[in-house]
């Protein structure tokens, strides 16, 4: 089997909710563009992928995909991932980690399609569901964070994740509010997006442990290794970070080196692909740590992510970041959590979604090949 094909298919996606995690991940336009790259073989196999995202227009990174690492794939054995995957890290000086995650998705793609099983199964199934928690926007009042946990906690879901407003003494009363809001038992977690300083991020830790809260994610700059490792000894709430900067299997190293992360983060969009994830999630397991998989900015991505997280033994929750409307497009069914909380996995072969092309095709700027 042969690589006779590659080719990315803008189209736009239109009417995004304004939407805001950090200063640095928002959006006001309303409007971006994905690309749907299509990996055909001479076996008519086709693998699909989904570049972009709500906040990283596919027109910014689609033609560096098509120019740099089609040239790469064509021609070659499409099963071959780690010969693949190790001929396109070299060119991330000159195109984005997101291409490179969209070309490891789509040949995953082609291979659980080969085997005629899903994704999941070729990298080895420990589960056939997972918890799927609420991961809120930055929220306009105190009361907004509260009602939104208390309605996932009665919709049944299993944890509720703050993005908070990003002002400490602001912030620890929204968690304060939330946890009288959900009661004791209630799983939350803290993702403040790499917004403290030190001292702030030990106060607003501390107020957080006294909480009972899960996990506090993301605190500090997202490369202060040395201030993390001064964190992670003042606290006892596990640490989470890694889930930037963008880059491969390599950027962990120093992390579980200088014990700075008790968490290590990621997925498949800012990582590289199924193929980082996989190692980086048995990288994790070696040393008894949790890896818990990041969103992956467009339906198709969470798709891949969802396939990695049935696949691997040490994570615990499938992250669902709110609002829909900024995060779920181009399929024509999308992922659900059940009334009992639960994500299933997905049955298909290969990455087993149903790609809404009538909608793309409506909705095409353009055809890069």
């Amino acid at each position: 089997m042969k690589i006779d094909h590659v080719s990315l298919t803008l189209f736009a996606w239109d009417g995004i909710p304004p939407t805001k995690y950090h200063a640095a991940s928002r959006l006001d336009s309303g409007s971006s563009a994905l690309g749907l790259l299509r990996i055909g073989t001479d076996s008519g196999i086709i693998g699909h992928a989904f570049l972009g995202s709500a906040t990283h227009t596919a027109v910014n990174d689609g033609p560096g995909l098509i120019r740099f690492l089609k040239p790469l794939l064509m021609g070659q054995d499409p099963l071959e991932r780690e010969r693949l995957n190790a001929a396109l890290w070299p060119w991330s000086r000159l195109i984005s980690v997101r291409s490179i995650g969209a070309v490891d998705v789509a040949l995953w793609d082609i291979a659980g399609q080969a085997a005629g099983m899903p994704i999941h199964r070729l990298l080895g199934t420990t589960r056939h569901s997972i918890p799927a928690y609420a991961s809120s926007a930055v929220l306009p009042s105190i009361e907004a964070y509260a009602e939104e946990a208390q309605r996932f906690k009665a919709d049944g879901w299993a944890a509720y994740k703050i993005h908070p407003p990003q002002h400490p003494p602001t912030d620890i009363k929204v968690c304060q509010a939330v946890r009288a809001a959900v009661g004791d038992d209630y799983t939350l977690m803290l993702d403040s997006t790499w917004s403290y300083d030190f001292p702030a991020a030990v106060r607003v830790g501390r107020a957080i442990e006294k909480l009972g809260f899960l996990w506090y994610e993301d605190p500090l700059h997202d490369q202060d290794i040395t201030n993390y490792v001064k964190l992670r000894q003042k606290l006892d709430i596990p640490i989470m970070a890694t889930e930037y900067p963008q880059a491969g299997l390599e950027s962990y190293a120093p992390w579980l080196l200088l014990q700075a992360t008790d968490y290590l983060r990621g997925d498949v969009a800012v990582k590289g692909g199924i193929t980082t994830l996989v190692k980086t999630a048995h990288l994790a397991e070696a040393f008894r740590m949790t890896y818990e998989i990041h969103h992956g900015g467009n339906s198709l991505n969470n798709v891949a992510n969802l396939h990695v997280a049935c696949a691997i033994r040490n994570t615990t929750y499938f992250e669902v970041l709110l609002p829909d409307g900024a995060h779920k497009y181009g399929l024509a069914q999308d992922i659900v959590v059940g009334k009992d909380g639960l994500v299933h996995a997905p049955t298909k072969p290969g990455l087993g979604a149903e790609i809404d092309f009538e909608l793309i095709g409506r909705k095409q700027i353009a055809v890069l090949e």
